[in-house]
């Protein structure tokens, strides 16, 4: 008797914690929706995803959320800070999702969940319109090439140099806004980031940059990010479907060629990043 009176106590206890964490990894999404408000941390210095035109923070991601918004019938409030913050910011339950994007990465995957890719993230380098010493991603071998501190790209430009018969002379910088300064300055022989993010800059400033072509290195995509753990699952499932309902009926297309100039074919998700 004792026996069954303590396996139906485990039972009961064990069925009670299932319906406890059950109704609990539903309070993230169901708190997004009663409070009609998703808060989206992001930088505003990362264009075209993000940043201040006029005083106005536009970019990819402020219309894609937009229409991310519309899918879960909530409105969209953003929270601006550095890039080195917004990590720190996340755990800490400053808001409940990453815009960003960052490049979807093994080690980052580890740690954070990430939503369906919105853009390719593949490397190439930016130049100085006219400059005929770099005609291919090879040509930086032994120049001064910029790049994002702490930056996936810094990772991909290394492991590039590796492969180089000099290796480049790579300059870290905290903004990426600063490398292209010192770019046109002619501080610098290029900068490396990801290509839909030096095709914008060279499209906003024609005949002082150019992109140099192909992207180098491994195939990488752009994603956005959230916490990894069960409460916020149903959130990051919403999210996903939203996206992959943008993706399928075109609506993600039309805000890539407004904002990259084309489209990028991204699969539905990364399972095993190349980096």
């Amino acid at each position: 008797m004792k026996k069954n009176s303590l396996l139906k106590g485990l039972m009961s206890a064990a069925f009670l914690l299932g319906a406890t964490l059950s109704a609990h990894a539903a309070d993230t999404l169901a708190a997004v929706k009663a409070a009609g408000t998703l808060k989206v941390g992001t930088e505003t210095a990362f264009a075209p995803f993000d940043f201040i035109d006029a005083g106005e923070h536009v970019g990819l991601n402020v219309d894609l959320f937009d229409e991310i918004g519309k899918e879960l019938g909530v409105k969209i409030e953003w929270v601006t800070l550095p890039w080195d913050g917004v990590f720190p910011a996340l755990e800490a339950g400053k808001f409940d999702v990453v815009a960003g994007p960052a490049t979807i990465t093994k080690k980052r995957m580890e740690r954070y969940r990430f939503t369906p890719p919105l853009a390719e993230a593949t490397i190439a380098i930016l130049k100085k319109a006219g400059d005929q010493t770099i005609s291919k991603p090879e040509d930086i071998a032994g120049k001064k090439i910029g790049v994002g501190k702490a930056t996936s790209q810094l990772d991909q430009l290394k492991e590039f140099s590796e492969t180089l018969p000099t290796k480049a002379d790579i300059r870290e910088y905290p903004a990426f806004t600063e490398s292209y300064a010192d770019l046109a300055a002619g501080r610098i022989a290029g900068v490396a980031n990801s290509l839909p993010n030096i095709a914008f800059v060279a499209k906003q400033r024609e005949g002082v940059f150019e992109v140099v072509l192909p992207p180098f290195g491994k195939k990488s995509y752009f994603g956005f990010i959230g916490l990894k753990d069960t409460d916020h699952a149903p959130l990051m499932d919403a999210i996903d479907a939203a996206m992959l309902k943008i993706k399928a009926d075109g609506r993600m297309a039309t805000l890539q060629k407004k904002w990259f100039g084309a489209t990028f074919d991204t699969p539905d998700s990364v399972k095993d990043p190349a980096f």
